[in-house]
């Protein structure tokens, strides 16, 4: 692809603070005034197996459809005003945007999924940095970042939300890119 083409991006989003951080890190270091740029959300099927938001203050009534019917409605209500609170940065930086939200029990599946259904020429995305090996110190990548890292049909750029230590040693992100063939200014798929 030649720098004079416009490039789709797709920055995952799990409407955590690390996708947040992801996205603000894309504009500031990343996006350029011509992409075009996708907001991607997997959306999980059982709206009880929601990202980090809290807990819901009515009680959780699903024996009827009714009741299941509501409580999706106000999940999905929810998801699109996250979305769009995690788009702002790159709506303020002018920046073409289309947010893709879609519903799956398997977000990493379903998330490299998309980027081949979409032809993005790369994507962005945050990790949380909890993935099992994580647990016995080795780890840097969530499982999902991981995941797409070796699944994705394009490269792949994770972004970790920076820790303490990173911030006071101000090194601010780590970022680890996939090992297909891209620079930071023209990727390939």
């Amino acid at each position: 692809m030649s720098k004079s083409q416009n490039r789709k991006v797709a920055i995952a989003v799990d409407l955590s603070d690390e996708s947040a951080y992801a996205v603000r890190w894309a504009v500031a270091n990343y996006l350029r005034p011509d992409d075009s740029v996708i907001l991607l959300h997997v959306q999980p099927t059982n709206v009880l197996y929601g990202a980090d938001w809290g807990a819901m203050e009515q009680s959780i009534d699903t024996s009827d459809d009714e009741s299941k019917e509501r409580l999706e409605k106000s999940f999905d209500t929810l998801t699109s005003n996250k979305a769009a609170d995690l788009a702002k940065p790159i709506l303020d930086a002018g920046i073409p945007l289309k947010i893709h939200i879609v519903k799956d029990h398997d977000m990493k599946e379903r998330i490299c999924l998309e980027v081949e259904r979409l032809g993005v020429n790369v994507v962005i995305m945050g990790s949380r940095g909890f993935g099992a090996a994580k647990k016995a110190e080795k780890a840097r990548l969530g499982s999902v970042s991981d995941y797409c890292l070796h699944h994705c049909d394009c490269p792949v750029v994770v972004v970790r939300f920076p820790d303490e230590e990173n911030e006071a040693d101000g090194l601010g992100v780590i970022v680890e890119e996939s090992k297909m063939e891209a620079d930071v200014d023209d990727h390939t798929c």
